[in-house]
């Protein structure tokens, strides 16, 4: 799977360089991902899906992971740049609803800075 990964204070960005999320690639995706969150100690999750025109049931099954383990470390994840095709399939899915997209990686740091900042006023109030 070609892609790249890049650290960033409070957030990691995973850039898949692909154009289909499917299921050749989909088994390595989520390895990618465990692998993130288990061993590097990722909690803000960003992944830019602008190339990616593609995805099947597989892929976003290795989304949905990623949400889930991002949820777990009270963290959060963030689509960025999902194509229409790629949106129709999620819509289709219901998981529009479930995962935070965002047209732009600069609108998905904000949206993680500004889920980070609500967590931390929540744990303030307990």
């Amino acid at each position: 799977m070609q892609h790249t990964i890049e650290k960033f204070d409070r957030y990691t960005l995973l850039t898949v360089q692909e154009e289909k999320l499917a299921t050749t690639i989909s088994p390595q995706l989520k390895a990618e991902i465990v692998r993130l969150f288990q061993e590097d100690g990722t909690i803000n999750l960003m992944i830019d899906m602008s190339a990616v025109k593609y995805v099947d049931s597989s892929g976003l099954s290795a989304i949905l992971v990623a949400n889930r383990l991002a949820n777990e470390s009270e963290g959060t994840l963030v689509l960025a740049g999902v194509t229409d095709h790629v949106m129709k399939l999620i819509s289709i899915s219901k998981l529009d609803n479930v995962l935070t997209i965002v047209p732009t990686i600069a609108e998905g740091v904000d949206a993680i800075f500004l889920n980070q900042i609500e967590r931390d006023l929540n744990a303030e109030d307990e």
